[in-house]
């Protein structure tokens, strides 16, 4: 269900052009990521790939099929959040089509979305993180970088697609802040620390003029061909250092993002400071830490207090 199978039939030019369209009609008004657009029209050009084979299509379908394709993902055990976010996407597209008069009926009318179970992120323990930001090895350039990126990414609490598109003009190391783009065109400030912008003042005077072989770049983080690096490429980073590090924990691109929410709660910081500084809209997405923080804070009162 979720890949592309040899015998899938290319979609009509009417479908290709629908999808297009849709999907740069939610670019446009939620500002979503680049990721967020590729997922959705995966998501779409596999259940148009499914509805030929009903003998339908993504505008001549009820909400009866649509009923037997969640179906069949129910049946290929797909996870809850996946088909949440399936139906999330559909759900707007059915919506788009209505509103531009496309369609008569919108199909998913009748179709409620799954309630998801509230999952805490993994993170990491203080030692934890000590240890991930000590295995890059400093005689190297590419050590060097590393080791910024890993603290860049847990001093400012950035997402991994943040951190490897900043650019030189985005970094203010006189006032100590990184000004980032986050999720649907929103600005925020994030104030670094002293150990922050002592490593990126190291960095850019030892190692990013040898990764940029004198190449004009404004990339902070450039790849060791002075590119712009991938998500991908510094996740690969991330495991090779946690490996290195003797970190057997399961790893996610956002672990270091959210030890960060979960160190600064901890340590007593205002949950709304949190909110802000992570770039999350809605207080409800970051209130989940709150539920790391107090487990932690039971672990400890039954670890040290006498009557725990």
């Amino acid at each position: 269900m979720e890949t592309d199978s040899p015998e899938a039939q290319p979609l009509s030019a009417q479908e290709e052009s629908v999808i297009a369209l849709y999907l740069d009609a939610i670019w446009m008004e939620k500002g979503l990521s680049q990721n967020s657009l590729d997922s959705y029209r995966t998501d779409l050009t596999l259940f148009a790939q499914w509805l030929q084979e009903q003998g339908a299509s993504l505008l001549r379908v009820d909400s009866g099929i649509l009923q037997k394709y969640l179906s069949e993902r129910h049946e290929k055990k797909l996870s809850s959040r996946s088909s949440a976010r399936f139906l999330s996407c559909v759900r707007g597209f059915y919506r788009h089509q209505l509103r531009e008069g496309i369609i008569q009926e919108n199909p998913m009318a009748l179709i409620e979305s799954p309630k998801l179970p509230r999952s805490l992120p993994k993170s990491l323990t203080e030692s934890d993180v000590e240890a991930l930001l000590d295995a890059p090895d400093l005689e190297d350039p590419v050590g060097l970088r590393d080791r910024t990126m890993l603290e860049v990414l847990y001093a400012c609490g950035l997402r991994v697609t943040e951190l490897v598109t900043l650019t030189m003009p985005q970094i203010n190391l006189r006032q100590n802040v990184i000004r980032v783009m986050g999720k649907g065109s929103k600005e925020r400030l994030i104030p670094m620390g002293e150990e922050a912008s002592s490593w990126l003042e190291k960095y850019f005077r030892e190692a990013r003029p040898f990764l940029l072989n004198n190449l004009p770049n404004e990339v902070v983080f450039p790849s060791t061909r002075a590119q712009l690096m991938t998500r991908q490429t510094f996740w690969h980073r991330i495991k090779h250092w946690a490996a290195v590090a003797g970190i057997e924990k399961p790893l996610s691109p956002h672990t270091l993002r959210h030890a960060f929410a979960t160190h600064l709660l901890n340590h007593g910081a205002d949950l709304r400071v949190v909110q802000l500084l992570l770039g999350h809209s809605d207080l409800s997405t970051t209130q989940i830490y709150t539920h790391i923080a107090r487990t932690r804070m039971k672990a400890q009162h039954a670890a040290h207090h006498p009557r725990g």
